[in-house]
């Protein structure tokens, strides 16, 4: 079972008001009004650059963490295919004499470095540009952008938001030998780049929607105040991920469908058409638990409209009890003499009759408690 997970890792109150500065951060983070076209620019948001060259062709393989640049171009004619994979983004420099060194084009490369891009496709004459997101859930969905570079006998890789990635299993397949990677282009190691990435998206949808169960059970069991905020905040984490995956869809679609696109072969072209299949599915989870979530807020609005008429319902038949109780309570708490007039409430001098008018009480709201029943408003 999964909804102890979920509980743990479900937003507090406090995490949940960040969708809203989530979704104007896409803003922020463009480029400032004016800016030079494919210009970098110095960041104070960027962690300290690093660049590590993986090298293979056949049985060799080279695996370095480079220093100078004039490594990377040794480690190039040495190898036919090398991945230079750029972690972090502080040093403006190091990252323009490397578009420089390997012909990235300028447009490209700002993208990279500094606007918040959505995953996207771009066909340049010296290499093929793609943006992908990386998914990471803790309490919140949080993306980190990955710009792809795809040249003859190159793939060059830059992120640098956070630390870590998905591409582990990319490495290690290259390091191991394991599959076909090392027998093949730099168009098969960005397509297994690219499929790395879309199946990390698979897991994080799954807890999403261990998320979404969680909170169902607790709407129908019963949830506080709270709830709605909660609701919301998986609603937002859902749009974040509908906001990737429907572009990331199209894409990877422009990748299968474009029959002359440079840099990438015809075969390497029908294993993309197996990410474009997988980004479908995605599509259609994201959607599917959008709907869930949708329904969770009106559900959550049901079932407190349901509990409160339940109450009412309740406080209704007590009442109903007691006003006729009343009633008889407020006729003989009036102040009329017996003495002054035989019809002054002579029920006064009888010798029973405090039990009488206790027992016609008792009778009427036997008698209603009965009729009540009868009809199924107790049950």
């Amino acid at each position: 079972m999964r909804y102890p997970r979920a509980m743990a890792h479900l937003p507090s109150l406090s995490g949940v008001i960040g969708g809203l500065t989530a979704v104007r951060e896409l803003v922020r983070r463009k480029s400032p009004p004016g800016a030079l076209p494919g210009v970098l620019e110095p960041t104070a948001e960027g962690r300290p650059t690093t660049v590590r060259v993986l090298g293979y062709g056949g049985n060799d393989f080279i695996d370095r963490e480079i220093g100078h640049l004039d490594e990377l171009l040794s480690i190039r004619s040495a190898c036919p295919v090398v991945w230079i994979d750029v972690d972090g983004l502080g040093d403006t420099e190091l990252l323009r004499r490397l578009a420089e060194t390997m012909g990235l084009h300028p447009l490209a490369m700002e993208d990279a470095v500094k606007a918040y891009q959505r995953p996207k496709v771009e066909v340049y004459p010296e290499h093929l540009f793609i943006v992908i997101r990386m998914l990471e859930l803790e309490a919140r969905l949080d993306t980190e952008q990955l710009s792809l570079f795809v040249g003859p006998g190159f793939v060059a890789t830059l992120q640098g938001d956070r630390p870590g990635d998905s591409l582990d299993t990319v490495r290690n397949r290259i390091r191991t030998g394991r599959g076909r990677i090392r027998q093949e282009g730099s168009d098969y190691l960005a397509y297994s780049i690219v499929d790395a990435i879309i199946d990390h998206y698979f897991p994080i949808l799954d807890e999403l929607g261990g998320r979404l169960e969680y909170l169902e059970r607790e709407v129908l069991e019963g949830s506080d105040g709270s709830m709605p905020a909660r609701i919301q905040a998986a609603k937002y984490d859902l749009m974040t991920a509908r906001r990737l995956v429907l572009p990331l869809r199209d894409a990877v679609a422009s990748i299968v469908r474009d029959v002359h696109l440079a840099h990438v072969s015809a075969d390497v072209q029908l294993y993309f058409r197996d990410c474009l299949d997988h980004t479908r599915q995605l599509a259609d989870v994201v959607d599917s638990y959008r709907e869930i979530a949708n329904g969770l807020l009106d559900l959550h609005f049901s079932s407190m409209s349901h509990r409160m008429n339940e109450v009412m319902k309740l406080l209704t038949l007590v009442s109903s009890v007691f006003i006729p109780l009343s009633f008889v309570a407020a006729v003989y708490g009036m102040n009329f003499d017996p003495n002054r007039s035989a019809w002054n409430m002579p029920e006064l001098r009888w010798h029973y009759g405090y039990p009488l008018v206790l027992g016609l009480m008792a009778v009427m709201a036997t008698g209603a408690l009965v009729y009540f029943w009868r009809r199924g408003w107790l049950r």
